[in-house]
């Protein structure tokens, strides 16, 4: 006579992939939230703070490698994993319990799905953020193994899936900038990278895009994404992604005209 199977031997394996750099502050909790995971994978690209001592008590693999850019970076990262659903997630995100249950939940049914999305919910200047676009920050994170791929353009990556992609209705927390100052940080590295691509794309500096993007943006997010009623956190957010908007096309206009050079005498 066989032996009753155990119900978690019909839930396929599930592997989680974290990449980081100097993220102390966050590994451990971000680790602890997947800790239910079958394999946890973590790629870091050479921290300095203790993030991979952190990481080695919890995850299942600690994988240093060169800093490639965040795509090409998270591919690696997913080339890794062996499970046959894939959870992609950054150091300051945290698994929900509700999140945890209805991945397992959903990868345990049959489905015509490659790929499941879920809610991100960012905490930011002391509240949670539920406007403004920021909320239900809807991302694919949940893959089947060969079925998804890191694309876009640095350092906006998108992960896709080769089919079907269904919704997961549970949050994924989000622990975004510690403060103002490191969200203008993100806006100055951010800016770099997206006004050099443009650059090298071809793309042509035009001052009525200047002038009229920032202020569409503001009124985008704090009006039509109801960003005021996050109150003073939605204005910050509105007025930083517009704020964004014009560092793009300012520093496009800056690298089109070359190097910088000194006024004459």
């Amino acid at each position: 006579m066989s032996t009753p199977s155990h119900p978690s031997d019909a839930v396929p394996r599930i592997s989680a992939t974290i990449i980081c750099k100097n993220e102390a502050d966050h590994i451990e909790e971000c680790l602890r939230s997947v800790a239910w995971c079958d394999e946890v994978i973590v790629v870091d690209s050479g921290s300095t703070d203790g993030t991979v001592e952190k990481a080695q008590r919890y995850a299942t693999h600690v994988v240093h490698h060169p800093w490639e850019g965040f795509v090409a970076q998270k591919n690696f990262a997913l080339d890794l994993a062996t499970g046959e659903w894939i959870f992609c997630l950054d150091a300051d995100e945290r698994c929900t319990p509700e999140l945890r249950d209805a991945i397992r939940r959903e990868i345990a049914t049959p489905t015509d799905a490659v790929g499941f999305e879920v809610r991100r919910h960012t905490f930011y200047l002391g509240r949670w953020i539920n406007h403004g676009g920021w909320y239900p920050d809807r991302k694919l994170r949940v893959v089947r193994r060969t079925r998804g791929h890191w694309g876009g353009t640095d350092p906006h990556d998108r992960l896709g899936a080769d089919g079907p992609v269904h919704r997961i209705e549970a949050d994924l927390e989000h622990y975004t900038y510690h403060d103002f100052a490191e969200q203008l940080e993100s806006v100055q590295q951010f800016s770099d990278v997206v006004s050099t691509e443009w650059l090298r794309e071809g793309r042509r500096f035009s001052l009525a895009l200047a002038i009229l993007h920032p202020p569409v943006k503001f009124f985008e997010c704090w009006l039509w994404k109801l960003g005021l009623l996050d109150g003073w956190p939605g204005f910050v957010i509105a007025a930083t992604s517009a704020f964004y908007v014009l560092a793009k096309h300012v520093k496009l206009w800056e690298r089109s005209r070359g190097a910088r050079s000194l006024p004459p005498r």
